[in-house]
């Protein structure tokens, strides 16, 4: 709705400004934060940063447009069930957070859209869209001062208290599955681990041992089942850290009539790093590549920007480059290990589904996972 107009811009005003500068105006929402943006040239960031202040702090919920707007967002939650990879995901997300909002669907249900009230989403910005709740990101070529004279200029309202939230309860103590039965014509699967938020140094074992296992077309899941046995072509694994807890997740599309094949395949391989281990030439390209995307990643000044908010808004700082090189560098075999030890646990893993899983194989999976 921030996008719709505010008391002094229409929307096609809001756009017209930015685009006419040759800029582009956009946004996300990611499972703690929401983010908006422009990207304009250099000589116009007072105005990009005018642009979005102003939708921040005044939009005007118009009636009409919150009506059309429940209709488009619906029209986006039919799109991602729709995309059996997009909903693995949040099934995934259902059975690893039960009775927690990190649970539920980033997009909520239709119900939910279609039941929401203008003063609801007015009392939401309100809560949340306030100095004490905000970062404020410009990367690229622009002068700091400018920036930090403009915001402290529009951020003049009192800092209220931050929301708070719920931490995910972290006792998980059997597997736990989901399937859906979608007729689809390859089988999407999701396999998590909750990990706990843990130190510094097991946050970039963990990271490592992702790049190791499935973070690239060198890792062990993509050699072994697509390279070696022609099972998937897409199938990879990844560490999120939230601000208090963090999964690792590995996701894959198969053949419907491999399925349990892959089942067992990535257990084995889970099992295989968790009590064998990596070689210290797999921990030093692993540590070579994160350190290089990092590098290249921080050559573009957007994502560079959304690189620093999220640090901000996670952890409440940003580090030093140089000193997060170090840590990936600091990372040892025996780090590896240990954070495979933690999170590998027959106990902890959680499986969803999307494909045509007969009940005779949902229980042969369910058997398998046990043998982790």
């Amino acid at each position: 709705m921030l996008f719709k107009g505010t008391w002094a811009r229409s929307a096609s005003k809001l756009k017209e400004a930015i685009e006419g500068v040759g800029g582009s105006l956009n946004g996300f929402t990611a499972d703690e934060a929401t983010c908006y943006m422009v990207t304009v040239p250099s000589e116009h960031a007072g105005l990009g940063l005018d642009i979005l202040t102003d939708m921040v702090l005044n939009p005007r919920f118009d009636d009409n447009d919150i009506a059309k707007e429940k209709f488009v967002i619906s029209e986006e939650i039919k799109m991602y069930k729709d995309q059996p990879a997009d909903h693995v995901m949040e099934l995934l997300n259902g059975i690893m957070w039960p009775g927690n909002s990190m649970g539920r669907p980033l997009t909520g249900t239709i119900s939910t859209v279609q039941s929401l009230r203008k003063n609801k989403l007015i009392s939401f910005k309100e809560d949340n869209y306030h100095p004490a709740n905000i970062a404020v990101i410009a990367a690229g070529k622009v002068d700091p001062n400018v920036i930090i004279d403009k915001v402290s200029g529009s951020f003049k309202e009192r800092r209220r208290k931050k929301p708070s939230f719920t931490t995910p309860a972290m006792g998980q103590k059997d597997p736990r599955t989901k399937f859906s039965g979608d007729d689809t014509n390859q089988t999407h699967l999701a396999m998590g681990f909750p990990a706990n938020s843990g130190s510094i140094r097991e946050r970039f074992a963990t990271k490592l041992m992702s790049v190791i296992l499935g973070g690239n077309m060198s890792s062990r899941l993509f050699d072994e089942l697509r390279e070696k046995h022609g099972l998937c072509y897409d199938i990879a694994s990844s560490y999120k850290r939230h601000r208090d807890v963090g999964e690792f997740v590995v996701h894959a599309g198969v053949d419907n009539r491999k399925v349990m094949r892959s089942v067992m395949a990535i257990i084995d391989e889970l099992r295989k790093i968790r009590d064998v281990g990596v070689t210290p030439d797999e921990l030093l390209r692993a540590k070579e590549f994160a350190k290089g995307q990092l590098l290249l990643a921080l050559e573009n000044t957007s994502a560079r920007m959304v690189w620093f908010g999220d640090c901000l808004m996670i952890d409440g700082m940003i580090r030093d480059r140089d000193d997060i090189l170090k840590e990936v560098d600091n990372v040892t075999v025996g780090d590896i290990k240990s954070a495979c030890k933690n999170i590998f646990k027959p106990s902890l893993i959680n499986l969803a589904m999307v494909g045509r899983v007969d009940a005779k194989n949902k229980s042969k999976i369910k058997k398998e996972l046990g043998k982790l």
